[in-house]
């Protein structure tokens, strides 16, 4: 299947079955995103994998009750970093180096610059940069998820508050951003399912300049 054509088959999913989505495609929507390209490679995000069925009622409230979260076969949670320190930065190159096996010295004067753009900003500059960064993986997920047949839904209706504090995010120097369940359509129980997807007019979403 195309990606255009897995596009078109999917949609936001109101209503899942609640069954589990195979171990093996729920790896491959993670490695999508694991290999999605952020700024300067920092990946300034992590995933939370959620299967837990007390864990997801917990959560259940504090997503505006919307039950994607206990059908779904897996919850992922987008948790981008709190913010930019020298450190992080500074482990990222690390282990790059240490997997290339190419010389640290080769890009200090790359991670001072990164380092003297990043670090002095406000830590919700940094959050918001780093945000950005987990929607990229986000939508590679989604995309991957559908080309697989898997039904997955974008979330931003949710407590990010309650959240960080449910799954321990704060003390990890994280705060989630985005939630995508991942699972199977009900189709007789989603007033969505079977309708037509509408997008808006061409003419009016893309100008060119030629």
């Amino acid at each position: 299947m195309s990606l255009i054509n897995a596009l078109n088959w999917r949609y936001a999913t109101k209503k899942m079955n609640g069954q589990s989505v195979p171990q093996d495609k729920v790896d491959q929507i993670l490695e999508a995103a694991h290999l999605a390209p952020t700024s300067s490679g920092l990946q300034p995000y992590e995933i939370i994998v959620i299967t837990n069925p007390e864990l997801k009622k917990a959560l259940l409230p504090y997503t505006y009750n919307q039950t994607q979260i206990v059908d779904s076969s897996h919850l992922l949670v987008f948790a981008a970093w709190d913010n930019y320190t020298e450190d992080r930065i500074n482990n990222v190159f690390a282990h790059t180096h240490s997997e290339r096996g190419t010389p640290p010295e080769s890009t200090v004067d790359y991670q001072k610059t990164l380092v003297g753009m990043y670090v002095p900003r406000t830590a919700e500059v940094n959050f918001q940069h780093a945000a950005r960064q987990a929607y990229i993986g986000f939508g590679v997920a989604l995309a991957e998820a559908a080309m697989l047949k898997v039904d997955a839904t974008p979330m931003e209706g949710f407590d990010n508050a309650k959240y960080d504090e449910l799954l321990g995010l704060r003390e990890r120097g994280l705060k989630s951003v985005t939630i995508l369940p991942l699972g199977y359509r009900d189709e007789t129980g989603d007033w969505l399912a079977g309708l037509k997807k509408v997008r808006r007019p061409k003419s009016e979403f893309i100008t060119e300049f030629a």
